[in-house]
């Protein structure tokens, strides 16, 4: 028998709580012990925002006797000719406002599905939906068996043990035996670990392995669940809120050919200007090889004044944040990370759209391995050239150039291309 509720579980909690049934009563119903029933519609009830009818969400504990009028003072869209408590936003205007908060959901059964006030509540809610429940504990589920179980410390310390050692010859194995207290993990997740590219040495690195064609494909390692503990999109969007002017940079991949060279590009929303970094190998040790080289050619007050937040997806080789986010010296602190959700590549739309620039002139399946950083440089400047509608027909060299100006643009490699002089198609880098 699974231990996991199943859907048909929920509906009768679900049921049980319709009918103000105790935790004990519905527990023995489904064979589980109360704290069980106890712990599932605390983890996933959720607030419902909402009214009754003719009466819109108001938690105001004067919401009855209130006779306020024109309390807003700007144009009121929701205006009343009766009284401001009518509006769903008086809440948010009104000086008095004081929330009135329901006792019931401080105590067992925690929800409001039973109660025999809710067809007339305005107050805030806690409801127990049955498929809402299903879906996002499944969601959790999904989650745990995902991702690397390291954090980025525990990542960063193995590395420092097992890449020079492997560099000298010996094979994962010795490294293994010799330093088994000290890794704290099994063999098989090092290998694993090397596969996803989290360390400094790849299979190229290990003789013997890579001479053995891979029985199956390797599931793709994702960022660490760890890792996106206050990095999430919906904390990327908090952080907008308050910080609504801060410059945001989206990073990505570009994948050449499986396993050769790939490219690091950054994309500056605000002025669309894109810069692309020539990598060995899709790792995380490359990416902050870049981002250390770029902190120390721009210097620290215009690194931190261009990336002071950088949006990028899940994939392992943007594993470690805090090596990104943070410096050896004083100020410490140099950017910060957030990560798109999942499946979700939309969320930094506007790098993505510049990637199909990249793409006239490195098709997908091209391989990237004949080329240098110099033919990178050249290749963005033709597209970094290439004039923008969204800019005012400004090229993103020169919508970048009036806010930060030209000196800083030289230092990222950048140089403007005339128009009539721009290709963007595959012979701009054949030789």
């Amino acid at each position: 028998m699974s231990k996991f509720l199943s859907y048909e579980d929920r509906l009768i909690i679900a049921k049980g709580l319709q009918e103000n049934a105790s935790f004990g009563k519905i527990a023995k119903e489904l064979g589980k012990d109360r704290t069980t029933i106890a712990k599932e519609i605390k983890k996933y009830s959720y607030d419902k925002k909402s009214g009754r009818p003719g009466y819109p969400y108001n938690p105001c504990k004067f919401r009855v006797t209130c006779k306020a009028k024109k309390i807003c003072v700007s144009a009121c869209t929701h205006q009343s000719a009766y009284k401001c408590s009518l509006c769903s936003e008086c809440t948010l205007h009104c000086p008095d406002f004081e929330e009135d908060v329901c006792s019931v959901k401080n105590k067992p059964p925690y929800v409001c599905n039973g109660c025999g006030k809710l067809p007339k509540c305005t107050l805030l809610k806690r409801i127990y939906d049955p498929a809402d429940a299903h879906e996002r504990a499944h969601h959790v589920i999904s989650e745990s068996r995902t991702g690397i179980l390291s954090n980025e410390d525990d990542i960063t310390r193995i590395n420092r043990i097992i890449s020079p050692l492997v560099r000298n010859g010996q094979s994962l194995h010795q490294v293994y035996l010799n330093h088994m207290d000290d890794l704290m993990c099994s063999e098989k997740t090092l290998y694993n670990y090397v596969d996803a590219g989290l360390f400094d040495i790849r299979n190229i690195d290990l003789p013997r392995k890579v001479k053995y064609r891979p029985r199956y494909k390797q599931p793709e390692f994702k960022v660490d669940r760890g890792c996106r503990i206050d990095r999430s999109y919906s904390d990327f969007q908090k952080y907008m809120e308050k910080n609504p002017e801060t410059t945001v940079v989206q990073m990505d991949s570009v994948i050449g050919r499986q396993g050769g060279k790939c490219l690091l590009t950054m994309h500056f929303v605000e002025t669309s200007l894109m810069l692309a970094f020539l990598r060995e190998a899709n790792t995380s040790a490359s990416v902050i090889r870049i981002i250390n080289a770029l902190d120390k050619v721009l210097g620290t007050e215009h690194f931190n004044r261009l990336f002071p937040v950088i949006l990028t997806d899940n994939g392992s080789e943007f594993s470690n944040p805090k090596e990104i986010e943070y410096r050896e010296k004083v100020p410490r602190l140099r950017t910060r990370v957030f990560y798109c959700d999942p499946g979700s590549p939309y969320q930094k739309g506007a790098c993505e759209v510049n990637h199909e620039l990249i793409r006239r002139i490195l098709p997908k399946g091209t391989s990237f391995d004949d080329l240098t950083q110099k033919d990178i440089f050249l290749m963005m400047n033709h597209i970094n050239s290439y004039k923008r509608k969204k800019l005012n027909n400004r090229s993103p060299y020169e919508a970048f150039s009036f806010y930060y100006g030209e000196d800083l643009l030289k230092k990222l490699g950048c140089s403007p291309v005339a128009a009539e002089d721009i290709i963007l198609k595959p012979k701009l880098l054949k030789k």
